[in-house]
């Protein structure tokens, strides 16, 4: 499904990715690990096409991604791609429930249909008796589950997470790892997730350790 080839990235002198390979399958959970500055979150930014690479190219069903522009990129995050990040970014002034609708109200989705698969997604998550309250009123657990909600309004293929247990407890942590399996099994998306934690990692299908700004190896986890 989507395929990344020969990425580069440097930041001035300094190089960041030295030519990345990286295929993710359709409904494949895929974890990132390796040291902080081995390039983990630079290459999901690229992947997700919030940063562009130096060179490399990103294809996702036959499509060449990285060289999308304006409102075709835009459209393509919108509809295609879901991120998940360690610092939820919700929007305080609004309630769980618009937070997660705001994707679909960027799509201009029929805001009654919008609104009943926000709700679906947040009673599968947990969260329907917290659909009106704002982000300063939930749990760390409780904000992260209503970015994933969020993330996933909009039925995109593929869901981009950058540290999404860094702010939470052990406990927390292996919920939204086993919540992210079991919508996969559901709803069929891809998951490619940058993580510290490898016994979280394991989780899913398969980790991939970088190093350096390489990948080292690819390794299936181990009940796979």
């Amino acid at each position: 499904m989507l395929e990344a080839k020969g990425i580069q990235k440097s930041y001035g002198d300094l190089p960041v990715l030295k030519g990345v390979d990286l295929f993710v399958g359709t409904g494949e959970i895929v974890s990132i690990v390796g040291s902080s500055g081995a390039g983990k979150s630079t290459l999901l930014h690229i992947l997700g096409t919030l940063d562009r690479p130096d060179a490399g190219e990103i294809w996702l069903d036959g499509q060449r991604i990285d060289r999308m522009q304006g409102r075709r990129l835009a459209a393509f995050r919108n509809r295609q791609a879901g991120f998940v990040f360690q610092f939820h970014h919700l929007l305080p002034e609004f309630t769980a429930l618009e937070n997660v609708c705001i994707p679909g109200w960027i799509a201009r989705q029929k805001p009654r249909e919008l609104e009943a698969r926000a709700r679906g997604l947040l009673e599968r998550l947990g969260l329907s008796d917290r659909c009106q309250h704002k982000p300063s009123q939930l749990s760390g657990g409780e904000q992260q589950r209503v970015a994933v909600a969020r993330a996933l309004v909009n039925r995109p293929r593929l869901v981009f997470a950058d540290e999404p247990t860094g702010n939470l407890d052990s406990i927390n942590a292996q919920e939204l790892h086993a919540l992210f399996l079991r919508l996969r099994e559901e709803q069929g998306q891809a998951f490619l997730i940058v993580t510290h934690n490898e016994e979280l990692a394991r989780m899913g299908d398969r980790v991939i350790h970088m190093r350096d700004g390489l990948v080292s190896n690819h390794v299936p986890s181990p009940d796979i």
